[in-house]
């Protein structure tokens, strides 16, 4: 079975390539419709922050992590947990469901440029086994794959970590010295949407190729997705994502999910976002947004955050449709 998904899955995949190398004339400029679902909560170790991504015909986007706009200014990183008005303390969510796994970690790939690590968790909030191949080797028990970019003159810092089982991502640019690893702060999802509890993105099969690092993805509804890693460095973390067949506008294409108790605690309190790609950018404090229209979006902080204060502002952008060929 495992072969035959992967088989399925490098067809598409190729498609999907052939989609997103064509020339800039290849898509159109696209907006997309945000609408913010968040609820309050008073738990800054809670994801009550769900700003939902639909379009009608996305077969391309960017996503990108870039540094706070303040962090010139932060010299001391704040990092540790807050569950000082939680209903947990840093083990299982109370609600969660809970599957037990054999732990063990797995170096996948350990070559000049990258070093990929699957990580197998004692216990998830989900049972599902989803094979990842990267090079010769596939495992179906992995909870977390990390990517960790090697640069001359440094230590390998990760960068990129992705949840198998329920479709999560997390970004951040290689962090300055200063803050030694540096610290993620909001995660999103891409690829069809559904809930189960919570927002969660089915995948059937996953291979992950090094050269040039790109992530190969077979949904379980039959769709694909390929998510080229462009840039990793200090000044960002990009990457490139092809979808294959395009959006539907009924089904969301993304979420990013967040925390936010007030402007001062929070991984995300601000929204920055252009209506069209000449417009000049608007902004607004969280909570006052509902729904709009965007070409470009970005998830972020104005003010510093005494929460995982060094954690990078996300950017969703290049939204594109395939133009019409001439007949």
């Amino acid at each position: 079975m495992t072969r035959t998904r992967f088989a399925l899955m490098g067809h598409c995949a190729a498609a999907a390539l052939l989609l997103g190398a064509g020339s800039p004339a290849a898509a159109a400029p696209a907006s997309i419709t945000l609408e913010n679902h968040t609820r309050p909560t008073a738990c800054a170790e809670e994801d009550n922050v769900s700003m939902v991504l639909r379009g009608q015909g996305i077969s391309r986007f960017r996503v990108e992590a870039l540094p706070p706009p303040y962090l010139a200014s932060v010299l001391v990183d704040t990092t540790m947990p807050d569950f000082s008005n939680c209903s947990f303390d840093g083990g299982v969510h109370p609600t969660d469901p809970s599957y037990a796994f054999t732990p063990r970690r797995v170096v996948f790939h350990d070559g000049k440029d990258w070093q990929i690590v699957g990580i197998t968790l004692p216990t998830f909030w989900r049972p599902h086994r989803v094979p990842v191949r990267v090079d010769a080797r596939v495992e179906d028990d992995i909870h977390l794959l990390q990517v960790f970019a090697k640069k001359p003159g440094a230590k390998p810092g990760e960068a990129l970590v992705m949840y198998p089982a329920d479709g999560y991502w997390r970004i951040k640019p290689l962090p300055l010295a200063r803050f030694g690893d540096g610290v993620y702060g909001s995660s999103f999802l891409m690829g069809p949407v559904e809930m189960a509890g919570r927002p969660v993105v089915n995948i059937a099969s996953i291979e992950v190729k090094t050269q040039p690092l790109a992530f190969y993805l077979r949904f379980a509804d039959g769709s694909d997705a390929v998510v080229k890693i462009a840039e990793i460095s200090k000044a960002r973390t990009v990457l490139d994502v092809s979808l294959t067949p395009a959006t539907r506008r009924e089904q969301a294409f993304a979420v990013l999910r967040s925390m936010f108790v007030s402007v001062d605690n929070a991984d995300v309190s601000a929204l920055s976002w252009r209506t069209t790609s000449t417009s000049p950018l608007q902004s607004s404090d969280l909570p006052s947004v509902v729904t709009l229209d965007a070409v470009e979006l970005r998830f972020g902080r104005k003010l510093r955050s005494r929460h995982n204060t060094s954690a990078p502002d996300i950017r969703f952008g290049r939204f594109e449709i395939p133009k019409e060929r001439p007949r």
